[in-house]
């Protein structure tokens, strides 16, 4: 089937955003939300659309904290949906043009330190914090 769209390749990302809500959450209120970039493949963007709105109200779900109370992990819609066309690299799936003031001078600031990236973090392994000398040596005796 030759892809009608505008993208070679029939690639588009979209952007979802999910609130997370307590059930004794008042509005108004500040929430934690979360950020989704799905890499779809199909024909159109209105494909695309369609496909990232149904894995949205998929990603819905809820859960009971440790409090006890339920927690509802809602789908707030999409917020971008990007066509990855010739001019991206296949290993590509977002990418955002702006202006920004110094930013190589700003890498302080701007860039975090690689321990602290999700990934490193959630793959670091859990050490307990090391025995002071004095426990140590109590430890010996």
């Amino acid at each position: 089937m030759p892809l009608t769209s505008l993208t070679p390749d029939g690639r588009y990302a979209a952007k979802l955003l999910f609130q997370f809500r307590s059930e004794d959450d008042k509005p108004g209120g500040f929430r934690i939300v979360e950020e989704r970039i799905l890499l779809i493949e199909t024909e159109t963007a209105e494909l695309a659309y369609k496909a990232a709105m149904q894995r949205g109200k998929e990603g819905e779900s809820a859960f009971k904290n440790d409090e006890g109370a339920k927690v509802f992990i809602e789908f707030v819609g999409v917020t971008d949906l990007m066509s990855l066309g010739s001019e991206v690299e296949d290993d590509e799936v977002w990418y955002d043009i702006r202006r920004m003031k110094d930013p190589m001078q700003r890498k302080s600031t701007l860039v975090p330190k690689k321990r602290d990236l999700s990934a490193i973090c959630l793959e670091r392994p859990y050490r307990t914090p090391p025995v002071s000398s004095s426990r140590r040596r109590a430890a010996k005796r």
